[in-house]
């Protein structure tokens, strides 16, 4: 009954605009230190929905594109913006860009020179199963989120090491996943087990680009401001609901593209249910960061 009062208070509060005003202020008063605590920072988007006007900043910190000496941001950012016009210029010498060239295919092209990954193969450039596809679907979901392109080409790089750092826990995580589905509706489970669609999801692909251009891009800001707080592990959550949501409509499925389909095409008010019920659960389970993170005492 606790819980269902807390969360009765909290939507109230959201709907008439005390818990975003109240966000906000704590986080104003984090962001006005001389040097900054990343860990308060990563805190507060674990537990917090981060307020637009601050995304970009804190998610620079957080990722590691600015210092949290404050009085170094200027310079550090203007030696940032340095280097993205150099990629740029380079990529206008060898002319494998041109003006309507577009901006995803830029920001690739420059991430690859500084992965020392540069190719003129088209074939490989866009191959669906390679990082750089993943790096793409990242780029594609932040140009919705952010304005200038100097922090969308950097927040992309320094969001995509994280998941790099982080893919060798990806078949636990696979595993996780299987679990929290089987203890969520063990009977949906057992059917997608039995018709061997479970084990043919790409949850693999869908971990390594985060659910970029799989997910509603308005929602999964919300799941991804939980990565850049520390948390990979609420991606699991993520799948599992969205595939209990969307359980009777997935029952009758029997390939792989239409389930993924139907996930691509959920409705913005569907999706941000399925994100509501993602965080509430993993906060419940104590707001695991990792796979290997054991649930703290609720």
């Amino acid at each position: 009954m606790a819980t269902d009062e807390r969360n009765f208070r909290s939507i109230y509060y959201e709907k008439v605009g005390f818990k975003s005003v109240e966000e906000k202020k704590s986080l104003e008063i984090l962001l006005k230190e001389k040097s900054l605590d990343r860990g308060k920072l990563g805190q507060f988007c674990l537990r917090f929905t981060v307020p637009h006007s601050y995304r970009s900043l804190l998610w620079k910190l957080l990722l590691g594109v600015l210092p949290m000496q404050v009085n170094c941001h200027s310079f550090v950012m203007s030696q940032r913006k340095q280097e993205y016009n150099d990629l740029l210029h380079t990529l206008q010498v060898l002319r494998m860009i041109e003006e309507k060239t577009a901006k995803f295919k830029v920001f690739l092209a420059m991430w690859q020179i500084k992965t020392n990954d540069l190719t003129f193969d088209v074939s490989v450039l866009y191959d669906k199963n390679s990082s750089a596809s993943s790096f793409v679907a990242i780029v594609k979901s932040l140009i919705h989120f952010f304005d200038d392109d100097a922090d969308i080409f950097w927040i992309a790089n320094k969001f995509y090491d994280n998941v790099v750092n982080m893919k060798g826990d990806i078949p636990r995580l696979i595993e996780v996943t299987h679990n929290l589905l089987e203890k969520e509706d063990p009977e949906f489970y057992k059917t997608l087990k039995s018709n061997a669609v479970l084990d043919n999801l790409p949850l693999a692909k869908w971990f390594d680009c985060c659910f970029a251009g799989i997910f509603n891009d308005n929602c999964i800001i919300r799941i991804w401001d939980k990565i850049c707080g520390g948390s990979y592990k609420i991606l699991a959550y993520l799948v599992t609901f969205s595939l209990t949501t969307l359980r009777h409509r997935i029952i009758k499925m029997t390939d792989v593209a239409s389930i993924t389909q139907c996930i691509k095409n959920i409705p913005e008010d569907t999706a941000d249910n399925i994100v509501n019920k993602t965080i509430d659960m993993w906060q419940h389970n104590g707001s695991p960061l990792t796979v290997h993170d054991k649930p703290k005492p609720t």
